[in-house]
């Protein structure tokens, strides 16, 4: 039986309130949506239900606000398993908001509104440093403060405890710190912000992955849909498949991959067989609605990796 390894996750904590209509609107477009619904979201959060859903041991860091989502945001996570014990509450702030829209093909079109999550601080990183530092992986994001994510990367790096930086939103200006993480792992739009590689085929994938290995980061997986994932690591480069599936949302899925690669990264697979455990947790969080009830189990995503 694979150990259980502990995860700890800093970033945000959203509600996602998701319009579901027949194609995403253009600008200065109206059209007449199908349906809309409150589900538990946010890319830390998302990042740590999916790690726990597939056995990792997961630690929480980050804010809610003082509003009517903040208790359901919260008991969502406890539900679980997840540790919230540096979960924070900011005062006179609302919790962390994103607007979700969803066509029929499965796209979206996401806005966010940080809210508590901008409020995450260094001193939130200091509380949190036991749980960091007992860590077999800390797993971040940007849709908190970089300079806190920055700082939380240092005490894992000092605890040799090591990191995968999820970098989305794709910041205007990088710190050259932030991508010095163990895995970088960006989608293709992420990808071509971060280097300015325009990534649509797999030799793009291999120039933009040298180049942000360049910057720092010691192994890089650029997900790319339905084309799988372009892993570069010490051993070179190599296409790990996708697992096709009739995508119904695609909100989570970079969060579905992140958060069960750093389990079985963690359990000690190698990251290409990590990378490809990641792939179908994605694609099973693609095929199902909603972000983290889309999230598989174990079992689910053992079942499909036996397909292939």
């Amino acid at each position: 039986m694979p150990k259980t390894p502990r995860i700890a996750v800093l970033g945000s904590i959203n509600m996602d309130l998701v319009v579901r209509c027949a194609k995403l609107p253009m600008p200065g477009e109206t059209l007449l949506a199908e349906s809309s619904s409150e589900i538990c979201g946010g890319k830390g959060a998302n990042q740590a239900v999916a790690a726990a859903r597939v056995g990792g041991d997961v630690h929480m860091i980050g804010r809610v606000g003082s509003d009517a989502f903040a208790d359901r945001l919260v008991e969502n996570l406890r539900n679980e398993r997840i540790d919230c014990s540096n979960v924070q509450t900011t005062g006179n702030s609302s919790s962390g908001l994103a607007i979700v829209g969803v066509e029929e093909s499965g796209q979206n079109s996401i806005m966010v509104v940080p809210g508590a999550n901008g409020e995450l601080s260094l001193e939130d990183v200091e509380k949190a440093r036991p749980a960091i530092e007992s860590a077999d992986v800390l797993l971040v994001q940007l849709e908190v403060p970089v300079d806190t994510v920055l700082a939380s990367i240092q005490v894992a790096q000092k605890a040799g405890v090591k990191v995968i930086l999820d970098p989305a939103p794709a910041p205007m200006d990088v710190p050259e710190p932030l991508l010095e993480v163990d895995l970088l792992c960006p989608n293709e739009s992420e990808a071509e912000a971060l280097t300015g590689i325009h990534v649509k085929s797999e030799t793009d994938a291999i120039q933009a992955a040298a180049k942000l290995q360049s910057c720092g980061a010691k192994s890089v997986v650029i997900t790319m849909g339905d084309q799988g994932a372009l892993l570069l690591d010490e051993a070179g480069n190599q296409m790990v498949n996708p697992f096709p599936v009739q995508a119904i949302d695609t909100t989570a899925a970079g969060d579905a991959f992140a958060g069960a690669v750093a389990v079985s990264w963690a359990q000690g697979r190698p990251l290409h067989e990590a990378i490809r455990f990641g792939n179908a947790a994605g694609a099973l969080a693609a095929s199902r609605m909603g972000a983290q009830p889309g999230m598989g189990t174990r079992e689910e995503i053992e079942k499909l990796l036996e397909t292939q």
